[in-house]
């Protein structure tokens, strides 16, 4: 894509990053999933590998609306995966529950940037006037918030004490 000229283009290339983040993103969290001990945890991240899934979709879906086709290489998400394949799939860890709670937090350092990333991008939408999309960002920030949530929930309720 080239540099972009107005808010339309800013608010695609966001788009076009977006993918490129989830396709990055699911594919760590599987891996992530199947390295987990602890089962609520394998099962959260698998739901959430299909959350991202269907996020992807959707962007797909806003990004071909806006007569756009292709994905941007998100450098940025690509540096976060490389953190969570270092640090909770590469290194030695050979107490499960402490791998739980590296998963974690390199789980949630991935959301946070796509809560930042989509909310970005439901700002360009409503200065755009596309309602409709702003209706389907607003629900893809919601469920990764509440994703979010549920994990620094287990985490704080279970996995980090366990870990102790």
């Amino acid at each position: 894509m080239s540099a972009p000229k107005n808010l339309e283009d800013c608010y695609t290339h966001e788009l076009a990053d977006l993918w490129s983040a989830n396709d990055q993103m699911e594919k760590v969290v599987r891996d992530l999933a199947a390295k987990a001990s602890d089962s609520k945890l394998k099962s959260k991240l698998e739901k959430g590998a299909k959350g991202i899934s269907e996020h992807t979709k959707v962007i797909k879906s806003l990004l071909d609306d806006m007569g756009e086709s292709e994905k941007e290489h998100c450098k940025g998400m690509e540096g976060l995966v490389k953190e969570a394949r270092k640090h909770a799939l590469e290194e030695d860890i050979s107490d499960g529950d402490v791998r739980d709670v590296v998963i974690v937090s390199q789980y949630q350092r991935m959301c946070h940037y796509g809560i930042c990333g989509f909310g970005t991008t439901k700002a360009f939408a409503d200065a755009l006037g596309k309602k409709d999309h702003v209706e389907k960002l607003d629900k893809i920030t919601e469920d990764i918030y509440d994703t979010d949530e549920n994990l620094s929930d287990l985490a704080e309720r279970s996995v980090n004490i366990s870990a102790k």
